[in-house]
């Protein structure tokens, strides 16, 4: 695939800012397959198709409508991506993260991730959440592979990818709406394959407690320009060949749409927290 190069996160956010108005969000959030919902939540709000921004790659997996979405939840000036695109689409690592160095230069310095992802521990079920406290890349490339990009660090620290207080504020939030969340690691695969038994079994011996084929690049470019990050996963499937029933996007998307009220209010009282 041979698209032009990506314009810089700055020029993007120059030209994002008139649409914004006053809007000066310092909180991002990405909802991932099928918990786009909370978008439509936000109010006072400016949606921008990613396919009008320049340098966003146009989502085409379903459950990811494909949209920046800038206004207040709850109060609280926002700026979410109703959904993302993945490299097994055909789009680069640098691709992937792209919509985080613009929210970033559009003044966010907190980043939220969130993900459907597929459970390795045994002890999660269907509709669990989960907060992202790690994550191991299997991906096999880097988003800061290649040049420094301006405002990057060259070798970011990720012994905290995940901020340990934002994460407790997670904790919080879910006490508050009296939602069950669990600490755990986060795999990123590239996709777009469910995984093998052989493979759950590894990743399992790796330490991960859930896969996915998303969110790692964008939380390594947020670590390099210095946002604090918080995730979560909503465990959407048991591992693969654990029931002996196949796995399938359209079991995702159903399984998120049914439990997907416990996830918005959560996200919003972290929101309201970390303000």
């Amino acid at each position: 695939m041979i698209v032009s190069p990506s314009p810089s996160a700055s020029s993007v956010a120059q030209e994002l800012r008139p649409s914004l108005g006053a809007l000066a969000p310092r909180i991002a959030l990405v909802l991932g397959s099928g918990l786009g919902a909370l978008a439509d939540e936000i109010a006072d709000s400016v949606r921008i198709p990613f396919g009008d921004i320049p340098g966003f790659r146009v989502a085409r997996v379903a459950g990811h409508s494909g949209a920046l979405v800038a206004g207040r939840l709850g109060g609280v000036e926002v700026l979410a991506l109703a959904g993302r695109v993945h490299m097994y689409e055909g789009w680069s690592a640098e691709d992937a993260a792209f919509p985080i160095r613009v929210a970033h230069a559009l003044g966010a310095r907190t980043l939220f991730v969130s993900n459907a992802a597929g459970a390795m521990n045994r002890f999660f079920e269907p509709g669990s959440l989960m907060a992202i406290d790690d994550h191991i890349n299997l991906m096999w490339t880097n988003p800061l592979a290649g040049p420094v990009v301006s405002g990057d660090q060259r070798f970011p620290d990720m012994s905290e990818p995940y901020d340990a207080a934002l994460r407790a504020e997670l904790h919080g939030a879910a006490l508050d709406v009296g939602v069950s969340l669990a600490d755990g690691v986060y795999a990123g695969l590239l996709g777009p394959t469910y995984e093998t038994p052989a493979e759950v079994r590894m990743l399992q011996r790796l330490g991960a407690d859930a896969v996915g084929m998303s969110t790692v690049p964008e939380v390594i470019v947020a670590r390099s320009v210095g946002m604090r990050v918080a995730g979560i996963s909503f465990i959407t499937n048991a591992a693969s060949g654990s029931t002996g029933a196949p796995l399938t996007h359209a079991d995702v998307l159903e399984i998120t749409a049914r439990a997907g009220g416990r996830f918005r209010d959560l996200v919003r009282n972290w929101v309201a927290r970390v303000a």
